[in-house]
């Protein structure tokens, strides 16, 4: 059963790197392109902002589920590297249980937004949902409980290794 966690986990995580990866890409050809409509065509594209933010806003949210998993999102290194195995595993189940509630928080809070502002017009493309922008909390936030879930399963410090 661990094992099948992990492994959806894995993917899950895969899943959503990619997904952030996917969005800096998409964020830096759109500033790309905006510059040149603005500088070169003269001719500045407005909806290309909008696209960024909401980019950059995917790209964070997506990208969290791999700072948690790698272990290098809420930790407590002073009192892990004084601390004994026992105490590590109550450690690492407080912080677990302290980054779930705050993430079903975003979860429930954001899927809040995301209906509430399914009746909302983009600026600058008036034909798209504001739900697209608010919906990526409570995605990125799914992708968060599963690396979580990974993290308290098979605990990964790497940036306790890369620590000086």
């Amino acid at each position: 059963m661990r094992g099948a966690i992990l492994r959806f986990e894995h993917y899950a995580t895969a899943l959503a790197t990619t997904g952030a990866c996917a969005m800096l890409v998409i964020a830096s050809a759109l500033g790309m392109w905006q510059i040149v409509t603005r500088f070169i065509i003269e001719r500045p594209a407005e909806w290309t902002e909008v696209l960024i933010r909401f980019s950059l806003i995917w790209m964070v949210f997506l990208g969290i589920p791999l700072a948690f998993r790698i272990g290098a999102m809420v930790s407590v290194d002073v009192l892990y590297r004084w601390s004994g195995q026992r105490l590590r595993r109550v450690l690492d189940t407080l912080v677990s249980l302290a980054a779930l509630g705050l993430v079903l928080v975003i979860i429930v809070v954001g899927w809040d937004y995301a209906r509430r502002g399914s009746v909302q017009s983009v600026i600058g493309l008036e034909d798209v949902s504001m739900f697209w922008a608010y919906l990526a909390m409570p995605v990125g936030g799914v992708f968060c409980v599963v690396a979580i879930v990974g993290h308290w399963l098979d605990p990964q410090r790497m940036e306790l290794e890369t620590a000086q």
